[in-house]
């Protein structure tokens, strides 16, 4: 049995079916009914089906494969997401609401339109959404994202030179902490550096989070007393990758030395608390 798993557009959530055919292609589209309605969606995953038990929230049922005519309508669509966003824009502007709008979309039946907007905090949209209903003549759907979504939608390079990974193969964004930043001991670089285009944390913080964890799983905790071969003192800091730490030795009488000692995770007790 596989799994597929499909997205309607780059800033809304990947959604699933399961499948006994074999021939779908990555980066095809297929016609499917989603909790919203039919939809075309693009195909961004194929697994084989494991024994995880699936979030059926996210689930989709699989009608047929999208043939040329449905791709053609949805380009049709896509032409007419330009002026319906230029409406939309100049109603909210005239209700005055604190949104920023991002991008619009048809469903593949022409019935449903989705306007995805950022704002901080949440909005009372309802005066609008009875305007857009009323403007439209269709089923109308205010969708908030996030600032990195708005981002996946426009595109740009990071500091790497490379495609933004957002945009070109992370296909959910996940949660980025500034715990990430003090794993790896480079919160020093400042915010600056650590932040994306979107004004963010980087994704790329998470891309070696199981690494570090790893290396510094056999370190002990910055604070504890340890004895050395050099004498006792107190773990003051870290370098995970070298599986070392730098320890403050107890003042002898000629003064204070901090060391570096490398501790072999293989054995035990190499510093002894």
């Amino acid at each position: 049995m596989k799994l597929i798993e499909v997205q309607i557009t780059t800033w809304d959530k990947i959604y699933y079916f399961e499948t006994s055919e074999v021939d779908f292609d990555l980066g095809g589209y297929v016609i499917v009914q989603t909790e919203n309605g039919e939809e075309i969606v693009k195909v961004v995953n194929i697994c084989e089906r494991g024994n995880e038990v699936l979030d059926e929230e996210f689930s989709a049922q699989y009608i047929r494969k999208a043939e040329r005519e449905d791709i053609e309508k949805a380009l049709e669509y896509k032409k007419n997401e330009v002026s319906v966003l230029a409406t939309c824009k100049s109603m909210i502007k005239k209700v005055n609401l604190p949104m920023k709008l991002v991008d619009a979309h048809f469903s593949i039946d022409g019935k449903r339109l989705t306007f995805a907007f950022i704002a901080n905090g949440r909005v009372d949209f309802r005066v609008l959404l009875k305007d857009l209903v009323k403007q439209f003549k269709l089923n109308i759907r205010l969708q908030q994202i996030g600032i990195r979504d708005e981002i996946k939608i426009n595109g740009d390079l990071g500091c790497c030179g490379h495609q933004l990974c957002c945009q070109s193969f992370y296909k959910e964004l996940g949660n980025v902490t500034s715990d990430l930043a003090d794993l790896q001991q480079i919160t020093h670089r400042g915010s600056e550096r650590l932040s994306g285009v979107c004004g963010r944390l980087k994704c790329c913080l998470t891309f070696e989070k199981e690494v570090y964890e790893e290396c510094a799983a056999c370190l002990p905790a910055v604070g504890t007393r340890v004895r050395t071969d050099q004498g006792r003192g107190v773990v003051i800091g870290w370098n995970t990758l070298k599986k070392s730490v730098r320890v403050k030795l107890d003042d002898d009488g000629e003064g204070v030395s901090i060391i570096e000692v490398p501790i072999d995770c293989n054995k035990k007790h190499k510093i002894q608390k």
